[in-house]
């Protein structure tokens, strides 16, 4: 009854640009935090911003002064500005976030299903 949609991935040069956007749907009542993580092959996934519904933010400090989390909590929707990209930045970027349905009782975790993000020349 709830699911993640995201897009915005792809292929981009070193120094570009890239926007990703999440938006929840179905029964949902509530949304307390949404996140971006991100695997590479070989490498446990990692947490890379989360917005709060409250708008505090959190990144990884790998990401700090060149990605930017932001939320629409009116359209429960959350975007990841990625600037200033590196061949590092390459991975499968998912959407997650924590949500309270109104037909399941508490809150539970939902993920997205990925969006490749590749950064090279």
């Amino acid at each position: 009854q709830v699911q993640l949609v995201e897009s915005g991935g792809g292929l981009v040069q070193p120094g570009g640009s890239l926007r990703l956007s999440c938006a929840a749907s179905g029964s949902i009542f509530s949304i307390n935090v949404m996140g971006w993580y991100r695997q590479a092959p070989g490498k446990q996934r990692e947490l890379v911003a989360a917005i709060s519904s409250g708008g505090t933010t959190n990144y990884a400090d790998s990401v700090k002064g060149r990605f930017t989390i932001s939320g629409d909590n009116a359209k429960n929707t959350v975007y990841l500005q990625m600037n200033s990209l590196k061949p590092e930045d390459t991975a499968v970027y998912y959407c997650n976030a924590e949500i309270k349905s109104i037909h399941v009782a508490g809150s539970n975790e939902y993920w997205g299903q990925g969006t490749q993000v590749t950064v090279s020349s």
